[in-house]
C-alpha cells in the first residue's frame, strides 16, 4: 500500500488538495473573468478522470463558477495504463449519472454550450480538447497534470486564439511545469514540420509572459500616460489638461479643416489602456505585493491615476463627440476602479453655483481667449457630429445645416479677432441643430420626426423647378401619407424584416405614381427605405 500509494499520482489526485485548488481557481475566474461579463471561459486540465469528476464536484461546491466535463467513457485507459480499478466505480457512476445517451452527442452538446456567453464557465477535460480544440472564447487553462514538449505547447495554444475581448491568453499551473517552458519551445525547433497547421520557432518566440513580473512595466507604462500632458504647469488644474485634449481645427492643405490634437486623443486613450490592463494585471498578482520595491503609496499614487485619468477621457470624449473603440478594456478598467478604488472624505466647496445664473452669457465673457476658443471648437465639432450622425435619416436636413455650417465657418474666419463673437456665432447655430430649426418645413409637422423627414426628401426629389406644381398641403399630405405606410409595414412585417422594403414599395408606388410620376415616385421611394433602415437599425419604429 505504501509502495501504492506513495506516487505522486494518488497524492496529487486527493480530495482536500482538490478542493484547495478548485476554491482558487473559481475565486480566480469569478473576479478575473465572470464579473466582467464578456463571455469568457476557462479550461481545467486533469491529469485523470477520477479527479476530473473531483473537480467538478469541488467547483460546484463553491457555487461562484458553473463547469462541465468532458471525458472518454470509464472502461478507456487515456494517458497512462496504470489506471487504479478501486477508482473506476467512482468515474462509472459519475458517467451513468451524467451521460445519458450517446456520448459524442453528450460532448457535443457541452462543446455548443462552452462556444456560447452562458453555462459552462469551464470545461474540464483530461486528455480529450487539449489539442486541436480552438475556441477563441477560451481565455484561461488551469493546469493540474505533466506536460511536456508538443503536448505542452498544443494545449497551451488552446487559450491562444483571438477574441475581441480577450487582450491575451492567461496560464495558471499547478504542478510547475512552466518553467520547463523555454525548453520546450527551444528543443521543438521542427514543430511547423512534425503538426499540421504548425509554427514557425519565431513566431511563437515572445508570445508569452510571466503573470509575475509583468507589474514591472508599470512605471514605464505610468510614465507614458503622463508624457501626454507633459506640457501642463499645473498639474491640480484640471482644465489645464483637457486643454491638451480639446478638438482645435486648422484648415488642412486642401481648405479642410482638421482636428490638430485627434493624434494626442488617440495616443492618451491607448496609454491609458495598457496601463489600466497592466495594472489589473499586477493587482491580481502576488508578487507584486511582495516586491518590497512597491511601497503601499505607489501602489495608491497608481490607482488614483488610473481613476483620474479615466475621468478625464470621459471628458475628452465628450468634447470630442468621437470615440476611439477600445470597448473591449474599458468595461475591465470600470471594474478594476469599482473595486480597487476607494473614497477617503468629502471636502467642503470654496463656494456655491447660483443654478439660475448657471447658462448665464456673462460667464462666458470672461473666459481668457485660449479657453473661448477651446469651447468654440468643442461646440462645431459637435455640431459636425450631430449632422453626420444624428441627421442621417433626415437628408433634407442633414443637407440644410450642412451649408449653413459652411457658412458659419466661412463668417468664423472673418471674426478670427474676436474669439467670443466666434463662439457666440457656433452656439447660436447649436442651438438651431438641436431645436431642428429647419427653414422650410411646415408647423403642422415640425413635431412629427419621420413626416418632417419624408417631407424633406419630397422636397430634395421634386426639386424647386417642379414645387410649383405641387401645394405645400399636398407634399404635407404625401409625407403623412408615406409615414402611415411606413409604419404599417415594420409593425406587420417585424418577424420577416426581408418583407418591409417591398411592403412599402407595394403601398406607396399606386399613390405617389399619381402626384410626382414614376420615376421622382421610385426616387423618393428608395431614400424613404434608406431612412427606414438607419431607423430600424436606431429602433425608432
Amino acid at each position: 500500500m505504501k509502495e501504492k500509494y506513495g506516487k505522486k499520482g494518488p497524492v496529487y489526485g486527493s480530495a482536500n488538495r482538490i478542493e484547495l485548488i478548485a476554491w482558487d481557481i473559481a475565486v480566480h475566474f469569478k473576479e478575473n473573468f465572470k464579473e466582467l461579463d464578456k463571455g469568457l471561459k476557462g479550461q481545467l486540465a486533469t491529469d485523470s478522470k477520477l479527479s476530473a469528476i473531483r473537480y467538478k464536484k469541488a467547483l460546484d461546491a463553491t457555487g461562484l463558477v458553473t463547469s462541465a466535463v468532458v471525458i472518454s467513457p470509464p472502461d478507456t485507459r487515456e494517458g497512462h495504463e496504470d489506471v487504479d480499478e478501486s477508482e473506476l466505480p467512482e468515474v462509472q457512476q459519475w458517467w451513468k449519472d451524467n451521460v445519458k445517451g450517446d456520448p459524442e452527442t453528450y460532448e457535443r452538446n457541452i462543446i455548443d454550450a462552452f462556444s456560447t456567453e452562458g453555462s459552462p464557465d469551464i470545461l474540464i477535460v483530461v486528455d480529450k480538447l487539449l489539442t486541436g480544440f480552438d475556441e477563441p472564447r477560451n481565455a484561461v487553462l488551469y493546469i493540474d497534470k505533466p506536460l511536456k514538449q508538443h503536448n505542452l505547447i498544443q494545449a497551451i495554444a488552446r487559450v491562444n486564439r483571438l477574441h475581441e475581448e480577450k487582450q491575451f491568453g492567461l496560464l495558471i499551473d499547478y504542478r510547475g511545469i512552466l518553467r520547463e517552458l523555454d525548453t520546450a519551445i527551444k528543443d521543438y525547433q521542427d514543430l511547423a514540420n512534425k503538426t499540421q497547421g504548425g509554427y514557425d520557432i519565431d513566431d511563437i518566440e515572445e508570445l508569452y509572459k510571466q503573470v509575475s513580473t509583468e507589474y514591472k512595466r508599470l512605471p514605464l507604462l505610468h510614465d507614458g500616460v503622463w508624457a501626454v500632458f507633459k506640457d501642463v504647469k499645473n498639474k491640480s488644474d484640471l482644465e489645464q489638461y483637457r486643454q491638451i485634449l480639446v478638438p482645435h481645427f486648422k484648415n488642412g492643405e486642401d481648405g479642410e479643416p482638421y482636428d490638430t490634437r485627434q493624434k494626442v486623443r488617440e495616443d492618451f486613450y491607448e496609454a491609458l489602456t495598457e496601463f489600466g490592463m497592466s495594472l489589473k494585471t499586477a493587482l491580481s498578482s502576488r508578487s507584486f505585493f511582495e516586491d518590497r520595491s512597491v511601497s503601499e503609496s505607489k501602489i495608491k499614487r497608481y490607482k488614483d491615476d488610473l481613476r483620474f485619468f479615466t475621468s478625464l477621457r470621459k471628458i475628452a470624449k465628450q468634447d470630442s463627440q468621437k470615440t476611439v473603440d477600445f470597448s473591449a478594456y474599458e468595461d475591465q478598467i470600470r471594474k478594476l476602479v469599482d473595486r480597487h478604488v476607494v473614497g477617503e472624505e468629502i471636502k467642503d466647496a470654496d463656494g456655491v453655483y447660483l443654478v439660475n445664473e448657471l447658462d448665464v452669457d456673462a460667464d462666458s465673457a470672461k473666459w481668457s481667449e485660449e479657453k473661448t476658443r477651446n469651447e468654440t471648437d468643442i461646440i462645431r465639432s459637435r455640431i459636425k457630429k450631430t449632422i453626420e450622425l444624428e441627421l442621417a435619416d433626415d437628408p433634407y436636413a442633414q443637407m440644410y445645416f450642412s451649408e449653413l455650417l459652411r457658412q458659419a465657418i466661412a463668417e468664423a474666419k472673418a471674426l478670427f479677432e474676436h474669439p467670443f463673437k466666434q463662439y457666440e456665432l457656433f452656439k447660436d447655430f447649436d442651438k438651431k441643430v438641436a431645436n431642428h430649426d429647419v427653414k422650410g418645413v411646415p408647423e403642422s409637422i415640425t413635431g412629427n420626426k419621420h413626416a418632417r423627414a419624408y417631407f424633406g426628401i419630397l422636397k430634395l426629389v421634386v426639386g424647386p423647378e417642379d414645387q410649383s406644381k405641387i401645394s405645400v398641403d399636398s407634399m404635407v399630405d404625401a409625407a403623412l401619407l408615406i409615414e402611415e405606410a411606413v409604419r404599417t409595414a415594420v409593425s406587420e412585417h417585424s418577424l420577416n424584416p426581408q418583407n418591409i422594403e417591398a411592403a412599402i414599395r407595394q403601398a406607396l408606388l399606386p399613390k405617389l405614381f399619381g402626384l410626382i410620376g414614376l420615376d421622382q415616385a421610385k426616387d423618393v421611394i428608395d431614400r424613404v427605405i434608406a431612412v427606414t433602415r438607419i431607423g430600424i437599425s436606431r429602433g425608432d419604429f
